[in-house]
């Protein structure tokens, strides 16, 4: 008899064979398409066990469906077919596999199909398979269910009654499960499973913004987050390395909307540890200083995050962190940015005046002496080091200022130096230098000083001041030809 049943059992290509014969005859009425259906889930149904051992022979058979003649004609028909399959299936059955797989293939192509599933409420199904029904060991299955609901929370907002069904042990499930697998980030089942929890907290922040119903929900990551922080330590872990890693701005968003609400959270202040912290400073100092110009979203939401790490973890504490890179971050995001002058957007420029104001961040005690003694001696600030002058008005003050041609100076060789004892005066003659007061010399040492000094100086009789034309220029003999007094 066991001889007989393997015999009747058909080879893997004859059994792909026979999957697309039965989806290549065609089917005008929606009478036959049931028909073709069930045929295709009973020959899955009886050798889907032999033949689809892996995750690629699983998306294989879903994919077959999907360039099926009968799915490229009755597309809306079958999909409402595949989605009400989807809430019936017994929950490890290889049938049910098959059609998570073309939901979630054809979900990618067309967002309408994840609408259909939560229209049909397949949400709560898809919670139930995740949480209870799905035998764990199969991890394959489990992360392709996880998709499926981090695709449906995506591209759509969940209603009220849907965010309803969430429970705290649902989320403690997931959490769990981050912390079985070791909070290895490589590792692609915690991986959908953290994305799980990401867009989640996306949904309920939605909820509140949105205005929906009279009671507010209670966002349970942050709550259970709030309870049992110290019990899921390896998630905080995972998501800054995931920051650290991630290249998708999707995903970059949701991981710091998160990290936003942990940081000003009271109960969460201090839910990660203080080396992960250090990490996340470096992650945020190293991306906003290679963000692009046209990535303003992203730099907005990195600012919003900083501000409260700064401010309500840890890092308040000394040794401050990384001070002077911080400061030297927000000195630079608050300048001109590019080569071609682009100024600064009022979004960033408020944002990194909130982050310049955090306490640990302003003058250290030792800099705030060293710009006393700057103002007290030199009447200057170390700080205020900044020009009002814009390019233009520099390049105004550097042009020549044009001379009339009646006072043009003739061509001529330079004057020779004046002679000693002489200085050349306001209009261009000489006169006597005025002489450098010295101190009268302590009364025993007998000096004493001449009152012809005093009365031929410049100073005393205001000869200085010239009242008359001035003289012509003496010739270079001439001048050389003065002699100059002897003091003594």
């Amino acid at each position: 008899m066991e001889t007989t049943e393997v015999e009747q059992k058909p080879e893997e290509q004859q059994f792909w064979d026979e999957i697309d014969v039965i989806l290549s005859t065609p089917c005008p009425t929606q009478h036959q398409i049931d028909v073709q259906l069930r045929s295709y889930l009973q020959l899955i149904s009886s050798y889907g066990n032999d033949y689809l051992q892996s995750e690629y022979d699983v998306a294989r058979c879903g994919v077959h469906l999907l360039e099926s003649r009968v799915f490229s004609e009755h597309k809306s028909y079958v999909r409402r077919r595949l989605v009400g399959r989807f809430t019936k299936e017994p929950p490890n059955s290889p049938r049910l596999h098959v059609i998570t797989s073309a939901l979630m293939y054809d979900g990618v192509e067309n967002p309408k199909t994840f609408e259909l599933m939560l229209e049909q409420s397949a949400f709560e199904r898809l919670i139930k398979l995740i949480w209870e029904d799905v035998d764990k060991a199969n991890f394959g299955f489990h992360k392709l269910l996880l998709e499926v609901f981090y695709e449906m929370c995506r591209i759509q907002r969940l209603r009220m009654q849907d965010l309803e069904i969430l429970q705290d042990e649902f989320i403690k499930h997931l959490l769990e499960q981050v912390e079985e697998g070791r909070g290895d980030p490589d590792d692609p089942y915690n991986y959908a499973v953290i994305k799980v929890l990401l867009v989640l907290n996306e949904q309920y922040m939605l909820s509140e913004h949105s205005g929906q119903g009279d009671a507010q929900l209670t966002n349970r990551v942050v709550k259970v987050l709030s309870f049992y922080g110290p019990d899921f330590k390896t998630f905080g872990e995972n998501i800054i390395l995931l920051l650290n890693r991630e290249t998708e701005t999707p995903t970059q968003l949701l991981i710091l909307k998160l990290l936003f609400l942990l940081f000003t959270t009271s109960k969460t202040y201090e839910y990660f540890y203080t080396n992960d912290l250090c990490v996340l400073v470096d992650v945020m100092i190293r991306s906003l200083s290679d963000l692009p110009e046209e990535e303003d979203t992203l730099r907005h939401m990195y600012l919003r995050v900083l501000h409260p790490l700064l401010s309500h973890t840890q890092l308040r504490h000394p040794p401050h962190y990384k001070r002077s890179e911080i400061l030297r971050l927000l000195n630079q995001l608050s300048t001109i940015r590019s080569q071609h002058f682009s100024p600064v957007d009022p979004t960033t420029l408020r944002l990194v005046s909130r982050c310049n104001k955090v306490e640990w961040l302003d003058d250290s005690p030792t800099e705030a002496k060293a710009h006393n003694l700057a103002r007290q001696h030199l009447g200057m600030s170390l700080t205020d080091v900044g020009s009002s002058m814009s390019v233009v008005e520099v390049a105004v003050v550097r042009q020549a200022t044009p001379v009339p041609p009646g006072l043009k100076k003739k061509e001529r060789g330079a004057p020779p130096p004046p002679p000693p004892g002489r200085v050349r005066g306001t209009w261009g003659g000489l006169e006597k230098a005025p002489e450098i007061k010295i101190d009268p010399a302590p009364a025993d040492s007998g000096a004493q000083t001449s009152p012809e000094l005093k009365k031929s100086s410049p100073l005393g009789n205001g000869s200085m001041r010239r009242r008359g034309p001035p003289p012509p220029i003496p010739s270079a003999r001439s001048v050389h030809a003065v002699k100059v007094g002897n003091r003594d």
